[in-house]
């Protein structure tokens, strides 16, 4: 199949966001709103196509076509309209990754309501963080997880209902502040009104090492550069191609890539209400023949952990991750068990869709972030804010000029203005580039390690460390010491049929100092069962390290159970 972008140098010379505007339709009778690109406005052929296969925790399948989608969405849009929703109104959604889930933010965002998707293993002092910031007016859950939204109300009193959505049908009874969704014989169309690019759709709170987490929020516009990198980087063939994003839409990959990129082109999407189980996953690749699958390194590292034995998937063309930087160890893997190249992708929560990639048409250096998608500006600075020459290593900027592009964080403009330098936004990652403009990670700001005068990144010395045999997971942090300043320590996760040794520790610092350097080689190891990772693949080294120092662990309301 041909790649839809097939010149990479070309478009970057002559790609414009607007182009995939005006592919769109944009601005149409709605202006810009996501639910009329992603939903209402599909001619009658897209219409009848399947635009959500849903399968349950038991393996329950249920389809839902665009046109399906249309009918719930205005019927949830009414509803919502009904219990008093405004333009502006903040609803949050916490919700299992059920259908409702995807029904109700589409309802909201015709309403021009802000939506904050939860993760629905959120405990409640995370939740009532973010409900609070925002000073929600409603929440959406589920009677499994609604003592959660119980336990906070009595500090939330911006909270004035809670809608509950019950698809068993045996909750009867609902509290004073609660209301059933029940949808059943509302109007099966809504008029959606105009709605400008700069309308506000979605807020994804992201958390830091202090303080409390912040909501990044984005605008209706967001759309053009999420369907455009759908189109380009995902290289979604609508009319043939069945795709699965497997992140959760509490996080961004969740509504960028799992609802609004693919559906502006009216994509199918598979949704996967369970958890991660290996076999469980090659089989929801061959029963609904996906051929395009964006997951995370993580997830790629545990089927690495589960071996080699994969069954045949002879749908699958096109392979990516997000989440983290994906180790070279797992790309080779994917070449030679699956029979597939893993595609990069780099972009966070600030920029709304992927920012710097791997394309189907460009060759893939394992380890590399790729390069910048076209109308992407992207650069590594200096310390003044300047760019930097290709092999420096140096701060990690990209011009905030996607449509996608964050507009603030929720009343913390502050915050949102410190990340600017220069015109650049400052992203927190150090990286270099390459004589080809392709770029490296070299980690996180502040988890840089200098030992004994040289900076070692973290994520350089996790690849070395999973390349061993032995290793299926790995954490890399700096440690204080009186002759280094730092030295490297390494929390590592074995594979089956391996056990933590001395031997086994030597065995690896010999690895590691032979495939990097003597200063790179960790100085301690520390067997662990699991890493500790935000639901969306990051290994959390600041917890890690604050663990490790005794030190305040901050936000870990992101932490996977």
């Amino acid at each position: 199949m041909k790649p839809n972008l097939e010149d990479y140098d070309q478009a970057c010379q002559t790609y414009r966001w607007e182009q995939t505007a005006q592919e769109l339709g944009l601005p149409g009778s709605t202006g810009y709103n996501k639910a009329t690109v992603c939903i209402d406005g599909h001619p009658p052929e897209v219409m009848a196509r399947p635009a959500l296969i849903w399968e349950s925790v038991t393996g329950q399948c249920e389809i839902y076509t665009f046109g399906d989608l249309k009918r719930e969405t205005s019927k949830a849009a009414h509803f919502l309209k009904n219990l008093g929703l405004k333009p502006a109104d903040r609803v949050f959604v916490f919700l299992e990754r059920i259908p409702e889930l995807y029904i109700v933010v589409f309802g909201a965002l015709k309403n021009q309501a802000i939506v904050g998707p939860l993760f629905a293993a959120f405990g409640p002092d995370a939740i009532k963080d973010r409900v609070q910031d925002c000073q929600a007016r409603f929440v959406v859950t589920s009677p499994a997880l609604k003592n959660r939204i119980d336990a906070i109300l009595p500090e939330c009193p911006s909270v004035e209902k809670v809608i509950v959505i019950d698809r068993k049908g045996d909750y009867t009874s609902p509290l004073p502040h609660e209301v059933l969704y029940d949808p059943k014989n509302l109007p099966e169309t809504f008029d959606v009104p105009y709605t400008d690019p700069d309308t506000l759709s979605i807020i994804h709170y992201t958390s830091g090492t202090t303080g409390k987490p912040k909501g990044a929020v984005h605008r209706h516009a967001a759309v053009i550069s999420q369907a455009a990198t759908a189109k380009y980087v995902l290289d979604l063939h609508p009319q043939t191609d069945i795709y699965w994003c497997t992140a959760d839409p509490g996080w961004v990959t969740g509504t960028s890539y799992g609802m609004f990129g693919p559906w502006a082109w009216g994509t199918t999407q598979v949704v996967y209400e369970g958890p991660f189980k290996a076999e469980q996953w090659y089989r929801l690749i061959q029963d609904y023949k996906v051929t395009v699958w964006y997951t995370a390194p993580t997830a790629i590292r545990m089927l690495m952990k589960a071996g080699d034995e994969v069954p045949d998937m002879p749908s699958l063309r096109h392979c990516l991750s997000v989440g983290e930087p994906l180790n070279p160890e797992a790309i080779t893997w994917g070449e030679r068990v699956l029979g597939h190249t893993f595609h990069d992708t780099w972009w966070q929560t600030e920029t709304g869709c992927m920012h710097i990639c791997n394309y189907p048409v460009m060759l893939v250096k394992p380890g590399s972030m790729g390069r910048p998608h076209p109308g992407v500006e992207a650069a590594i600075l200096d310390e003044q804010w300047n760019p930097l020459p290709a092999g420096e290593e140096g701060h990690l900027a990209v011009r905030p000029s996607a449509p996608s592009f964050f507009r603030t964080y929720w009343q913390k403009d502050e915050m949102y203005q410190s990340k600017l330098k220069n015109g650049w936004y400052i992203t927190g990652d150090r990286a270099s580039m390459d004589q080809d403009g392709y770029f490296w990670f070299f980690g996180r700001s502040d988890d840089v390690i200098n030992t004994g005068g040289h900076l070692v990144g973290p994520f350089e010395v996790e690849s070395a460390l999973i390349e061993h045999p032995a290793v299926a997971e790995a954490g890399v942090i700096g440690i204080p010491d009186p002759e280094r300043m730092e030295v490297v320590k390494a929390f590592v996760s074995l594979k089956n049929g391996y056990s933590p040794s001395e031997e086994l520790k030597q065995d690896i610092q010999q690895f590691v100092r032979n495939v990097l350097a003597a200063h790179a080689m960790p100085r301690a190891i520390e067997f662990i069962d699991s890493l500790p990772k935000t639901r969306s693949g990051k290994i959390m080294r600041r917890l890690l390290k604050a663990r490790e120092l005794g030190l305040p662990e901050g936000d870990t309301s992101t932490l996977e159970d």
